[in-house]
């Protein structure tokens, strides 16, 4: 997600800092967004030109106290994970400058306690893009507690600057995106748990009956099964609501490694330099 908001911002004109304690990701990040870049190369999107102003834009920082001192806007986008999140914006709250905008890209994750941490709670925001960034077009913008309506616009203009479609929600466990989203991916997963129907039975029904792009089961692949496993427990935690408790198949998988496409395998198996969809064995029946 990193690499992409770096990229979307970067193409737009903007100056970006990449920050990393490792040099190995940073420089991983380089090489995956000139990659996506030939991605839009290829499709007309960009020109050799263009892509070449935008990598100009991006500098990496190992050390965030440099890669924070000049920032108008610091976007977080660190694993779903709350304690790692606070800590980060107590960093960002001491290393960057007075007037500046923290924004995080967290999914699920309550911006007024991400923003308690901070002695800037006004001008603490959500900025939600989805995934893949440079070809998706809503970015949630959250509003926590205190923020500020000017802090609010600034964001939403901003994101139009990006090409973005910006759609304003208000801080409750899960926006509206996941709110909404995850039930349905945990549902899918309870089907399949209890012998409803098979993974590409669930998928096509969705893809052919509801006009989805992806069916359920390959979108959690994607998004990665312990992603959707720590938001469905902010949603639960935050709801009280026995609704939302994960799927003992789901919790069982991220238990097991078995992350999704970023793992290789989840629901389908992921082979390098295939865009096949393989059902994961464990999923076939015998």
């Amino acid at each position: 997600m990193g690499n992409g908001i770096a990229h979307v911002f970067a193409q737009h004109g903007f100056k970006v800092s990449i920050i990393d304690v490792s040099l190995a990701q940073l420089d991983r990040a380089l090489l995956n967004i000139g990659k996506n870049f030939d991605r839009q190369i290829a499709k007309n999107i960009v020109t050799e030109e263009q892509k070449a102003a935008a990598l100009a834009n991006i500098t990496v920082y190992p050390n965030i106290s440099e890669g924070l001192k000049n920032a108008d806007l610091v976007i977080e986008a660190a694993t779903e994970n709350t304690e790692l999140k606070l800590q980060l914006f107590e960093q960002a709250d001491k290393l960057s400058p007075k007037e500046a905008i923290l924004a995080t890209n967290t999914s699920s994750i309550s911006i007024s306690k991400i923003a308690a941490v901070t002695n800037r709670e006004d001008k603490v925001i959500g900025m939600h893009f989805m995934n893949p960034v440079p070809m998706m077009k809503l970015v949630e913008v959250i509003n926590g507690y205190a923020t500020k309506k000017e802090i609010t616009d600034t964001i939403v203009e901003l994101s139009k600057r990006l090409e973005k479609i910006p759609c304003v929600v208000n801080d409750y466990p899960g926006f509206i995106a996941n709110r909404i989203l995850m039930p349905m991916v945990n549902e899918a997963i309870y089907s399949l748990h209890e012998g409803v129907a098979g993974v590409e039975e669930i998928d096509t029904i969705m893809k052919l009956g509801m006009a989805h792009p992806m069916g359920p089961l390959q979108l959690a692949d994607f998004i990665g099964l312990d992603v959707c496993l720590s938001i469905l427990k902010v949603l639960q935690d935050g709801f009280g609501n026995p609704k939302y408790a994960p799927c003992p198949l789901l919790v069982n998988m991220v238990t097991a490694g078995k992350l999704g496409a970023k793992s290789g395998e989840g629901f389908y198996t992921y082979t390098a330099g295939s865009k096949e969809l393989i059902v994961s064995p464990r999923f076939i029946k015998r």
